[in-house]
Order: C-alpha cells, then sequence, then structure tokens
C-alpha cells in the first residue's frame, strides 16, 4: 500500500484509513477509475471517490491480528469507558459536521437525527455495557444445569468475542448514524470494524473516521475505513468474520450467495428495503388526537431525510372511508410546514435527495407504481420550485430536489403497492375494510423493519399488534397518551432492536446487549464446578471455598471469588416468630393461627417468615465493624425451598461469587452467594447479596 497525507491535503479524494494510516490510491490508478461525488443542491462536484490498488488482504489481516489482540487487552467495562470519551470529542465537533453533511442535502433537524443519533447510540453502549456487563471479557447466559447428581459435572453457556472483523457495509442515508449504530456493539464485544461506507455520502464518514483518529482514543486496528469498492472483500473473509449490510434487497442477496457466506460460513446480517406500514385504527376518525398524531407521523416520515430511510411509512393503511380525509390533512400539513431547497437556506425544513442518480431511482418507481394502479392524489414529478443556498427560489436542475407525494390505489391489493418502494418523500394511502383486512394487507409488505397502529381503543391495539408482529422487527402503538413523548415511527433507538424479518433482511441491529452478543460465540461449556469457575471468573456451587478471615474484613485488592464465612446455628421460637408478625405486620395466618397452618399442605404448622430468615441471616454472617463493605444495596434470586418451623435452627453460608471493580471509582460490587441450612444440613433458603466494597 501506498502511504499519503491525511484527508484534509488531498480534498479532492476521499482517503481510506487502513493499517493505521491515511491511504489514497496511487494517482494513475485514479484516472477514469474515480468516481465524482457531488453536493445534492448545486450539482457541483466535491470529491472523487477511488480504492484501486487498496490491499484488502493486509487490510482483514491487520484487523485479525492488531485489532484483536489490542481491544483483546481491554474489559467490557473499559471499551465502554472509551466509548464514552469518543462520543464526548464528537459532541465537540458537531458544528463541522452539521456544514459537511449539509452538501448531501441534509437539514439541520436531519443532522440532528444522523449526526446527534449516532454520538447518542455511543453514549447509551457506554451506559448499558457498564450496568448490563460484566468488568471482564466473558459474559455467562443463563443458569449453571447441573449434569450429575453429586453436582460435581455442570454445565452452562458462555459468550466469548468472535476472533474476526466485523465488516460494516453501510447506505448513502446515514453516514454518520448508520457507522456508529454498527460499530458500538462491535467494539464493545471487542471485535475490529472495517467500515464500507456507500460513496455518495462516504466524505461525511470520512471526515468522523478522521476525528476518531485524531481523539487518539481507539486502540490500534479497531477502526479501518475503505472509501470507494471493495468488490472483493468477501473473498478475504471465513467463518471468523462477520457482515452486517444496509442498502438494497438486490445487493444483499447478490452478497448472501458469495461462496464464502454459503460454504465458508461469514455470519452475515442485512438490513434492507422495507415496506413500512402505518395503521390508523377504526376508532381514529378525524379529529381526534390519534388521527393527528397520525398525520404528523405521516409528514415527518415523509419528509425527514427526504423520505430517505429505511424506516419510513410506505405504506399508509386507513379505514376505506377516511383515505380522503388522510390525503386531505398531510396535503395540508405539508403545505403549511415543509419548504424545500438547500438545506444552508434559512427556512428549508427538507433538502435534496441525496444524488442525482437517486433521484432517478425514485421517479423511475413512481413511475411503475402509477403504471401498476396508483394515482398521484398529491405532489408532482416534476422538478419543484425550491429555495437556493443564496436565499433565491427557483427550479435547480442540478440538485436532486423532488416534492413530496402521495398516492391512493383503487386496488388495494395491486403488487405494486406492496413490493416497490420509492426511496424518497413518497407514501401510499390504501383503504381496508375492517381490522383483519388492515393486518393482511400489512402482512402483504413481505417482513418490514416498523409499523406504526394509531388507536386509542385497547382492543383493537391488542388485535392489531398480535396480528403484524411477526411481520415487523418493531411496532409503535401511538396514542393521546405518547403522541409528546414517543421517539416516532422512524426512529430506531439502541435500547432496542433494529431489523425486520422477511424483505427486511432478517437483522437485529442495535437492540442493547443483543447487538454486542450478536458480535460473540456462544458456547456450552461442561466441567467440574473449580474447572468452569476459573473459565468464568463466577463461583460455582460446589467449588472451593476459602474460610479464614471474615471476607467482609477484605478490599476489592484481596477479596478472591470463593472467600467465604458460615456461621453458628440460631434456634427460632414461636416467640420470635409472634414478635416479628407483630411488628411487621404480616400476620399472615401461617405465622400465626396453628391449625390453619397445619392444614396448608405446604407447612406442617406454624412457620417462620421467609424474611425473619433473611433477616437473621444478615445478622449471622455480618461484620458489623466499619471495614472494607460500604454498603448492602439489594438481594437476586431469593427462594425460599423448604419451611423453618418453631424450633428448627437456621446457619447461613456467605460465599464471594462474583467481583466486579468500576474502572472510574474507589469501590466495585460484590454479588455474594447465600445458603441457608437448617440443623439437617437441609437448604431451606438460597439467594444473592449485592454489596458495595471499597477497592
Amino acid at each position: 500500500m501506498t502511504s499519503t497525507l491525511a484527508p484534509e491535503t488531498t480534498s479532492e479524494l476521499v482517503s481510506s484509513f487502513v493499517r493505521d494510516q491515511w491511504w489514497t490510491p496511487e494517482l494513475s490508478a485514479v484516472a477514469g477509475h474515480a468516481t465524482a461525488v457531488r453536493d445534492a443542491s448545486t450539482g457541483e462536484v466535491l470529491f472523487q471517490v477511488c480504492s484501486d490498488g487498496l490491499d484488502l488482504t493486509s487490510v482483514v489481516d491487520y484487523g485479525r491480528t492488531v485489532g484483536q489482540q489490542e481491544l483483546g487487552k481491554l474489559t467490557f467495562h473499559q471499551r465502554a469507558l472509551k466509548l464514552k470519551e469518543l462520543a464526548q470529542y464528537l459532541n465537540g465537533h458537531r458544528e463541522e459536521l452539521y456544514e459537511l453533511s449539509f452538501s448531501t442535502g441534509a437539514t439541520k433537524i436531519d443532522n440532528m437525527v444522523d449526526i446527534d443519533g449516532g454520538i447518542g447510540v455511543l453514549f447509551t453502549y457506554s451506559s448499558k455495557g457498564r450496568r448490563e456487563l460484566p468488568n471482564a471479557q466473558i459474559v455467562v447466559d443463563g443458569p449453571t444445569e447441573v449434569l450429575s447428581k453429586d453436582g460435581s459435572f455442570i454445565g452452562e453457556h458462555i459468550h466469548t468475542r468472535i476472533p474476526g472483523v466485523a465488516v460494516q457495509i453501510n447506505a448513502f442515508n446515514f453516514p454518520v448514524w448508520g457507522m456508529l449504530e454498527k460499530f458500538a456493539p462491535a467494539f464493545i464485544a471487542g471485535v475490529p470494524s472495517i467500515v464500507k461506507p456507500a460513496t455518495p455520502t462516504g466524505y461525511v464518514t470520512a471526515a468522523v473516521v478522521k476525528l476518531i483518529i485524531e481523539s487518539n482514543i481507539l486502540p490500534a486496528g479497531s477502526l479501518q475505513l475503505i472509501s470507494g469498492s471493495a468488490r472483493t472483500l468477501l473473498d478475504e473473509l471465513d467463518y471468523r468474520d462477520l457482515v452486517s449490510f444496509t442498502g438494497s434487497a438486490s445487493t444483499a442477496f447478490l452478497l448472501k450467495s458469495h461462496d464464502n457466506v454459503v460454504h465458508g460460513g461469514i455470519r452475515f446480517t442485512s438490513e434492507t428495503d422495507s415496506l413500512n406500514a402505518a395503521i390508523l385504527g377504526p376508532d381514529a376518525v378525524p379529529g381526534t388526537p390519534e388521527f393527528e398524531g397520525f398525520v404528523k407521523s405521516l409528514v415527518t416520515e415523509m419528509t425527514v431525510k427526504a423520505g430517505q430511510k429505511c424506516t419510513s411509512i410506505r405504506r399508509t393503511i386507513v379505514p376505506r372511508a377516511w383515505v380522503d380525509d388522510v390525503v386531505a390533512s398531510a396535503k395540508a400539513r405539508i403545505e403549511q410546514r415543509v419548504v424545500i431547497g438547500d438545506p444552508r437556506a434559512e427556512g428549508v425544513t427538507m433538502g435534496a435527495l441525496a444524488s442525482l442518480e437517486q433521484l432517478a431511482d425514485v421517479r423511475a418507481a413512481v413511475e411503475a407504481m402509477v403504471d401498476g394502479g396508483g394515482e398521484i392524489a398529491y405532489g408532482s414529478l416534476d422538478a419543484p420550485v425550491v429555495i437556493r443556498g443564496d436565499g433565491s427560489s427557483g427550479v435547480v436542475e442540478s440538485g436532486a430536489f423532488m416534492s413530496p407525494l402521495l398516492l391512493t390505489w383503487a386496488d388495494p391489493d395491486a403488487p405494486e403497492v406492496h413490493s416497490l418502494e420509492a426511496f424518497g418523500p413518497v407514501s401510499s394511502v390504501i383503504g381496508y375494510d375492517d381490522v383483519a383486512d388492515a393486518i393482511r394487507l400489512a402482512a402483504l409488505g413481505s417482513g418490514s423493519l416498523v409499523a406504526t397502529v394509531a388507536t386509542n381503543d385497547a382492543e383493537v391495539a391488542r388485535e392489531l399488534v398480535t396480528g403484524i408482529a411477526a411481520h415487523h422487527g418493531r411496532v409503535l402503538v401511538l396514542n393521546r397518551e405518547d403522541a409528546r413523548t414517543s421517539t416516532g415511527h422512524g426512529s430506531p433507538v439502541p435500547q432496542l432492536v433494529h431489523g425486520g424479518p422477511g424483505r427486511a433482511g432478517g437483522g437485529e441491529e442495535l437492540g442493547g446487549m443483543r447487538s454486542v452478543l450478536h458480535h460473540m460465540q456462544r458456547t456450552a461449556i461442561q466441567g467440574s464446578p473449580n474447572m468452569l469457575t476459573a473459565v468464568t471468573g463466577i463461583w460455582h456451587t460446589g467449588a472451593d471455598q476459602h474460610f479464614g478471615e471474615h471476607p467482609f474484613r477484605k478490599p476489592l485488592a484481596t477479596l478472591r471469588v470463593g472467600d467465604a464465612v458460615t456461621s453458628d446455628l440460631r434456634q427460632v421460637t414461636l416467640a420470635d416468630i409472634t414478635a416479628f408478625a407483630n411488628s411487621t405486620g404480616d400476620t399472615f395466618y401461617a405465622h400465626t393461627n396453628e391449625e390453619a397452618a397445619a392444614a396448608n399442605p405446604f407447612f406442617p404448622g406454624i412457620v417462620a417468615h421467609g424474611y425473619l430468615l433473611l433477616s437473621w441471616a444478615a445478622g449471622l454472617f455480618v461484620s458489623p465493624e466499619p471495614g472494607p463493605v460500604l454498603a448492602n444495596y439489594g438481594l437476586e434470586t431469593a427462594r425460599f425451598i423448604k419451611p423453618v418451623a418453631a424450633g428448627d435452627s437456621i446457619r447461613v453460608t456467605l460465599t464471594a461469587k462474583k467481583i466486579t471493580a468500576r474502572e472510574t471509582e474507589e469501590h466495585g460490587e460484590v454479588c455474594w452467594d447465600a445458603v441457608l441450612h437448617n440443623q439437617d444440613d437441609e437448604i431451606v433458603a438460597t439467594y444473592d447479596v449485592l454489596t458495595l466494597v471499597e477497592k
């Protein structure tokens, strides 16, 4: 490879970032092979993009070696903190990214969705990673399974990171969010990313990567960028690697058909064309808050990013009698609120499509839909009058501008309305007869990312959601209660799954820790309690325990998994049970009425309260003097297994089960395994105690 100067000194050519250096092709390779990238509003050539001569073998190898090695030095929490640091750094550079992104046709609102939204994903994964993952490199999945009668052979599942690279092929419509929403979970998992953005807007992605590299926050090999074609990239991958694709269904099909996917075991996930639906419930008549919220959502989804969103509403499914009302209300809202033009001009609310090629594709799709039975009820395919960058108005033939379009259909079952996607400010309004018919029409999309159900009728909501859920990755129920607080139909949130079945690709990007685990291999491990404790760092019942100094006297620096304490027996008397009942007000008959308690098939007579046993257990295991243990902040998985009657005795064994040091605090969490036995060594209760302990 040829190393060249950083991108700002070669502004005419968008550089790649590979093997931790900026790369551009030799000038001789660029001639005749570069793709010109134009300003979406003016048609001005901004950049050239070419990747001829890029050694993809070395790019993949660098990720698998250097990237894997450097990320492998960090725990989940350490990676999560780097994401937070990176998000804060990018937050300070939003304005320059906004300015650059205007050239893609994105408005200020569009930039907030893309740029702020992408940075927000980093913040969310940083927070969730530290809250929901251990400060370790292995995730235990589910409870332990006992595989032998004596407990000497057990099994469970663990997640470990895949040993290859995560190749992220992104669409043109979200050059920032599209990259960061895939990068964040891969980075938390510890898997290096190779980012391949779409050429028309990839220069914005490259600018973000440049900022990331300048921040010097990420370990070497964590992130590589390919600007330009990467047609042979899948030739370099195998079962160790993952490909996450966003784009057209036709391209996804070609990639999924690659021999290394079909026979080589590449993990492949995609998010593709999606004919998302919005369904207006039969109760949401014109004039109701649900009707108004529905129309507002429709217009928003048609005009944000000029409708170039995989989550936009393509099929607006409404009661047949209200088709005209919906069209008229949407028309009025568009004419009142939507101003088309160069996003750098004051007052513009909807910008251009990303390119003239994209404009041609959208127009062709609309024409095919009209040929298939659709009728343009609002808008025109003619070039609209727009606001230019200088504030003047007129038709700009060199700009990729298009007016919002609404189509209606005499035949709601026309194949074209359920199979063709015009990826722009276009939606079809379709009439349905009853709720069952609405469900049927929604399903004709053959799998979608998202649907909205607008209703204030609980039974209608239940019927619609259960009827369409299997065809969608996400369903928003919109009514008067959440209209102001809802994030909206077209806004994926990092806490919830983003993806959908069938035509939508079958992927599950985002979704909190689900998408992190998507970059990891789940493996069943079997062995003795000691061996599984050694592998996972979590104490398993039956593994060695270390008795001696009370573990509450040990800070995290000296506390070890398996450190334990056991107590003497304490007898429970009838007077103790009665006093606890009277002082707490818990006078349930099993604790106060001998005859009624004896008649209960679960009790031998009056028995001790479960919470009495837990309270006594704390008194039996606690070390009361000031020390490293700062606070008890909860109990988990409490189970009362065998009743304790008056005259019985209990003892407790407490074992350090899991130790999680906080990276940014002078304390951490310790999860203690607590087991209560009676005088016959029978287990009467089990639970986990959670404490905060000084480092």
